[in-house]
């Protein structure tokens, strides 16, 4: 292990932007491309383009100490075109083997798949990560955490966007452990009657119901729509109501499959045919249902592509689930990407429309300025993808910001 990964790891950080990949392990890899997602692709949510406006000679220090531990000979911060402000603050800071790549306003730009290949041109394979093709991808706000480690500063606050049916949207910084129902009233609480609250994004969030749980590591966002919004009603969704659907409606449309992210860059992935295969007794190539387990869960099958209303997406964790407890693995080649590939990527505009999110978007959700300071904290003892950490203190200890409290 070496010294910056060795400090991160001390740190605790782990990866901002999705299941909290442990960032240490990725600083060991030996790459030579290192990708910044600065995409943030999801409607809605506006952290990583303001702190990147805010703070970026932070952002381009974890950059160069993540290139200096992989030994990554080009740094690449791939963001859009509407983040001016974030573009415009890190151009005189890139050094010579860095450089600032426009993407569209598509969703998922921000996939690390398909951040890469629209960066690079490089294909992941078929489960594989992007490590496989020479590259470490990481998120913004990973890389500034990654700078603060190694001036000694641990992972202790998470950044993130509160927005949709809210007085005062806002963008907060808080410790890891305040529970969300604190941060809610900052936003000056809710707007509608029945209000539902997602983590996350709209597309790849997952719902709470219980806003006294704590942020962690991994708190992608918190949006508070109305219950009876199409977004919330298909999320409680039962998976008895999502198979049924999916049995009795499917028309084999295969729009689902023309649309899917991974499909259209080579993976073998098919929607459509996953369906057909559940609804008739696993009829077809093993090989096709198995693909169920490269499922980025980007959710562009249920909640745009498909015309009347089935979910390929929650079907494939179903299967993922399944195959995983009998420890089943995918195998498949990479095939040629779609040749209609960047056509078909959705507009955020259009995702928005569709999604019915109009009336909160694009409303600004300032960065506010100060750190917010709760009375306690709650801290959960696995808060992403990895073992459960122990406690390494114990009850009545007198603690300080930054001291290991789990292990």
């Amino acid at each position: 292990m070496n010294e910056i990964s060795e400090r991160v790891k001390e740190a605790g950080v782990v990866g901002a932007g999705g299941a909290g990949f442990p960032t240490h392990v990725k600083l060991e890899a030996t790459a030579d491309i290192l990708l910044v997602n600065g995409a943030e692709c999801e409607p809605m949510l506006r952290s990583d383009q303001q702190l990147m406006a805010k703070f970026p000679e932070l952002l381009v220090r974890g950059l160069e100490l993540a290139m200096q531990a992989t030994g990554a000979k080009e740094g690449i911060i791939a963001l859009k075109a509407k983040y001016g402000e974030a573009i415009a603050a890190l151009m005189p800071l890139l050094a010579s083997n860095m450089r600032i790549e426009i993407l569209r306003d598509v969703y998922p730009a921000g996939d690390e798949v398909i951040t890469l290949w629209m960066t690079t041109g490089r294909r992941v394979p078929p489960g594989g990560i992007p490590i496989h093709v020479g590259a470490v991808v990481d998120n913004p706000q990973t890389l500034m955490n990654v700078a603060r480690a190694m001036e000694g500063v641990a992972l202790t606050t998470r950044t993130f966007t509160i927005s949709g049916a809210v007085r005062n949207p806002l963008t907060i910084t808080a410790p890891i452990g305040t529970t969300l129902q604190e941060l809610l009233d900052l936003a000056g609480g809710t707007t509608c009657e029945s209000p539902a609250f997602i983590d996350g994004g709209p597309m790849m969030g997952h719902l709470i119901d219980d806003l006294t749980k704590p942020v962690t590591k991994i708190t992608g966002g918190l949006i508070v729509l109305p219950a009876n919004h199409m977004l919330i009603v298909r999320k409680r969704q039962t998976m008895q109501s999502v198979l049924r659907i999916a049995k009795t409606v499917c028309e084999q449309c295969c729009y689902c499959t023309e649309l899917c992210p991974r499909h259209i860059i080579g993976h073998e992935l098919p929607p459509h045919l996953i369906i057909r295969s559940v609804n008739h007794n696993h009829l077809g190539s093993s090989s096709v249902v198995r693909s169920a387990l490269t499922c980025s869960e980007c959710g562009v099958c249920e909640a745009y592509a498909c015309p009347v209303g089935i979910s390929p997406m929650r079907v494939n964790i179903a299967l993922k689930e399944e195959f995983r407890a009998h420890n089943i693995r995918y195998e498949g080649q990479l095939n040629p990407a779609d040749p209609m590939a960047e056509n078909r990527l959705i507009p955020t505009s259009r995702l928005v429309s569709r999604l019915n999110l109009g009336p909160w978007y694009p409303h600004h959700a300032p960065l506010q300025q100060s750190e917010y300071v709760p009375d306690k904290v709650v801290l959960v003892m696995k808060q992403h993808i990895g073992v459960l950490a122990k406690p390494a203190v114990q009850v009545g200890d007198v603690l300080k910001k930054g001291q290991l409290v789990a292990d």
